[in-house]
């Protein structure tokens, strides 16, 4: 199978899943040069690699070159699916251009997030027109699949869900630790991922764990507003920042708990970094997230915006190590049996089949494959 694989954005998503489909399948990823830099070492060499430049939204005409080549770049290729993630302000509106192979796409978001300033420029009519004119489409949680099937107006048999593929390292390079007193918030920082009930629960936890210290990892919003709810800024490490992976790596390798207290949500690539740490994840009941986290097996699960049952929750794992250690070896495992880059691939590959033979297409002869492929390897 000739397979186009297109993103904007999540480099490391789009590299795990084009690296495991690499040894049966030709691939072609497009990603842009200014956001995947970081990732591309991680490419399989097997994986026909496209970089694209990825200018501001108020650069049109630099987009439209953009947009271009990517199609010049996907027809060259001709390929029996493409697959693209998400959406994007200007590509959206060309993807007709593209509609003459089987297309999926991957709705990480099915709706905008409260106070998300990057989403929030694509307005939402674009992104549901963009959606829709997939063959397929994946969500990751079984929760998203009446949101797009009844307020984007995609039919549910032509949706699939596929939990979120693992990402984080698979071979450690740095030892996890467990302090019993580190709680890490990970993630970029918008209203809707709600620190600011994590930090008001601070002080109940505080009362409890003198030692205790808070680590905050992301970049996002302007952070003063989160600054003037913190009664113990000293029980802060702030990195209000884009983060590296091997600073993300270390802030996961210490972690003893690691805390999602969204008040919106649909899905999260924090939770499969957690559990491949083996750390345990709180995180609040909302969209996809109790299909991710297990309540008293792989973490806890409280209401959003409850202060005291996150505080209580924290408390209660901090309390206690074999429940720490417990919890972060269900979620390896759970990551294991449902997130592996093989799993998930395998369930993706399907559905290009199936959106393949939606169109009347014949299945690609794994034989011709093979051939494609071992004459991309010489």
């Amino acid at each position: 199978m000739k397979i186009a694989f297109l993103s904007y954005d999540f480099p490391e998503y789009c590299i795990r899943h084009v690296n495991e489909m690499a040894d049966a399948h030709e691939v072609l990823l497009m990603l842009p040069s200014n956001v995947a830099t970081e990732h591309e070492s991680m490419i399989d060499t097997r994986v026909r690699y496209e970089r694209f430049f990825r200018p501001r939204y108020r650069q049109p005409f630099r987009q439209l070159a953009t947009i271009a080549r990517i199609i010049r770049t996907i027809r060259k290729f001709s390929p029996d699916v493409v697959h693209f993630q998400n959406g994007h302000l200007f590509f959206n509106l060309f993807l007709p251009l593209i509609k003459r192979y089987p297309l999926v796409i991957t709705i990480h978001d099915p709706r905008q997030h409260l106070g998300d300033k990057e989403s929030l420029i694509t307005p939402q009519w674009l992104m549901d027109a963009g959606f829709r004119n997939a063959d397929r489409a994946i969500v990751h949680g079984s929760e998203l699949v009446s949101v797009v099937e009844k307020e984007i107006g995609i039919p549910k048999n032509r949706l699939h869900v596929i939990p979120h593929i693992a990402i984080g390292e698979r071979k450690m390079t740095r030892v996890p630790s467990d302090d019993g007193q580190t709680v890490l918030f990970f993630g970029r920082i918008w209203e809707y991922k709600g620190l600011d009930y994590l930090i008001r629960a601070e002080p109940a936890v505080t009362a409890r764990f003198p030692g205790v210290r808070f680590i905050i990892g992301g970049k996002g919003e302007d952070f003063d507003r989160y600054t003037q709810l913190m009664v113990h800024p000293e029980r802060f490490e702030v990195h209000n920042a884009w983060i590296s992976d091997e600073e993300r790596s270390r802030m996961f390798s210490e972690a003893s708990v690691v805390v999602l207290p969204y008040v919106e949500a649909s899905q999260s690539g924090v939770i499969p970094i957690a559990y491949t740490y083996g750390k345990p994840v709180i995180a609040t009941n909302i969209g996809g997230l109790p299909e991710m986290v297990e309540h008293g097996r792989t973490g806890l699960l409280v209401e959003p915006r409850d202060v005291d049952a996150l505080a209580n929750s924290i408390v209660e794992l901090l309390s206690n190590a074999h429940l720490r250690r417990q919890m972060g070896m269900a979620g390896k495992a759970k990551l294991d049996r449902e997130c592996s880059p093989s799993v998930v691939a395998n369930q993706t590959l399907e559905v290009y089949a199936q959106a393949i033979r939606d169109r009347g297409h014949a299945l690609p002869d794994p034989a011709s494959t093979s051939e494609q492929l071992a004459k991309v390897s010489s």
